[in-house]
């Protein structure tokens, strides 16, 4: 990776490292670190194990802090979506991490860099990089700038099928479901498309890596819309 990609990274996630390796580390997936014959602690996976535990950490005091009155049983599932797989891959791809991953050429070719999995696991591994850099508090601020920042939005997309159904069930609005409109794409690399039906009214669209992804944004965009709610 160049000096130009890493100063470039660094403005995206508004981190300055002061060892760069470290930031190398966390964005070497274990195909290419085996490729290219790193040793065995080249890759992220470290950094990653290291990076989940400091990310609960946070994640669990900025709930427990910002509400004073939740039952320890709604602050856990907030927690588990706010640090869930799907959830981690939406903020790393809004910065656009997933295209400074260092993939082995077989990973590549498979579609791994569009993977959820792969993906949050590189954010929690730069959360481990961050605090192995700089110490707890450089940590806590970057998460509460990328994971933490705009919650309200976000969990309304990390929960959007949830919420949908309760919406739809509160006023018993008609039967939600999803429909495949379209896969399109070689297999390793495949893109549905998806219609959020409300009875037999289309009420949102999405495009996703997998069926889950699509209807997750099908339902995020019917919430967003409220087409959901006929008018009377």
């Amino acid at each position: 990776m160049t000096e130009e990609r890493i100063m470039r990274l660094e403005e995206k996630i508004s981190y300055q490292f002061h060892n760069k390796l470290l930031l190398k580390q966390a964005l070497t997936h274990s195909s290419y670190a085996n490729e290219q014959k790193i040793n065995k602690f080249g890759d992220y996976e470290r950094l990653e194990f290291l990076g989940d535990a400091v990310l609960e950490l946070v994640s669990s005091d900025y709930i427990y802090q910002q509400n004073p009155d939740m039952t320890e049983g709604k602050m856990t599932k907030l927690r588990s979506s706010i640090v869930c797989e799907p959830a981690l891959a939406f903020c790393a791809r809004e910065m656009g991490l997933e295209e400074y991953i260092l993939l082995g050429k077989g990973e590549e070719a498979t579609g791994g860099r569009g993977r959820d999995s792969i993906i949050s696991d590189v954010m929690e591994a730069i959360i481990g990089a961050i605090y192995l850099d700089s110490g707890i508090d450089e940590a806590k601020s970057y998460i509460h700038r990328v994971i933490l920042s705009d919650l309200e939005n976000k969990q309304l997309f990390y929960d959007a099928k949830t919420i949908l159904q309760e919406e739809v069930q509160k006023e018993n609005r008609g039967v939600l479901h999803y429909g495949l409109v379209c896969e399109a794409g070689p297999e390793h690399a495949k893109v549905f498309a998806v219609n959020a039906m409300l009875d037999d009214r289309i009420i949102g669209k999405g495009t996703g890596h997998s069926k889950k992804a699509a209807e997750q944004k099908a339902a995020y965009e019917a919430l967003i819309h409220k087409t959901y709610i006929i008018a009377d």
